[in-house]
């Protein structure tokens, strides 16, 4: 299994996912035209993804859904509330390439199996996936206020992951955010702090684990090294053996991250 992090941030987001029968996308929050630029970035083309799995109707999640399901006819998989939510944002999809996705359920693909599961974003039904391919795992865990005993339990030890690191607590308190904005994005129904995101890691990972990125960091309440050096030091304080047992790395909202093998 190969996996690149198109693009992960509050600007857009798109993950890359290929196996030897399946190239699929989770997400699609950029234009078609840029996740085109992103995917030829990495030597790989639209042209060849069969699926496209969305994780929930906002935008930096679904812009480009409609688009690339009506230039590419690839299959598009999202739950129901999901479906009714993003309908009339993303224009009319065949429904032969239409299909219900529910959450907490495993779908299978050939050579890949999806494993769906609910998150506590201020969404219809969000829900992210965690692919398991040939006795290896990537779980996708981002907008969400916290991320609960029973996904913890879904996705631990997987040898990948893709983790929320949304903001710093101090740049988004001392922001220029409406205060009630900043109290969504702190709530339940919210975003992972640096913080709370290294907390997860330390919850989940386990010695199969190989490569965590931190992903949708908040263009205005975060900063990249900031992000990185945050879950560093919480995790060493925890005698965790970062960049010895297991990498942290870095994504970014305009380019594709290195299409790592697991």
């Amino acid at each position: 299994m190969k996996v690149s992090v198109l693009a992960s941030g509050s600007t857009g987001n798109a993950t890359y996912i290929e196996t030897p029968h399946h190239q699929v996308l989770i997400d699609a929050g950029l234009s078609g035209k840029k996740i085109e630029e992103l995917m030829n970035s990495i030597g790989k083309t639209l042209a060849d993804v069969d699926s496209l799995f969305v994780s929930h109707e906002h935008t930096d999640h679904s812009k480009g859904v409609g688009v690339l399901a009506r230039r590419y006819g690839m299959d598009i998989y999202a739950n129901e509330a999901t479906w009714n939510a993003m309908s009339s944002k993303i224009g009319k999809i065949d429904v032969a390439q239409k299909h219900i996705f529910k959450a907490n359920s495993v779908l299978s693909l050939g050579d890949l199996d999806i494993e769906s599961f609910s998150v506590s974003h201020d969404a219809a039904d969000p829900q992210f996936y965690e692919f398991h391919h040939n006795g290896h795992s990537f779980a996708i865990v981002t907008d969400t206020g916290y991320v609960s005993e029973r996904v913890e339990g879904v996705i631990k030890n997987a040898e990948a992951y893709l983790l929320e690191c949304n903001h710093d607590t101090e740049m988004l308190r001392m922001g220029p955010y409406p205060w009630q904005l900043k109290q969504r994005i702190m709530s339940d129904t919210g975003h992972l702090s640096n913080e709370d995101g290294a907390r997860v890691m330390m919850d989940v990972l386990g010695n199969h684990t190989k490569q965590i990125f931190l992903g949708h960091l908040s263009k205005e309440n975060n900063i990249k090294e900031l992000a990185h050096l945050t879950v560093e030091n919480m995790m060493k304080d925890k005698d965790f053996a970062v960049e010895h047992d297991f990498h942290l790395l870095d994504t970014s909202p305009n380019h594709a991250s290195e299409l790592i093998v697991l």
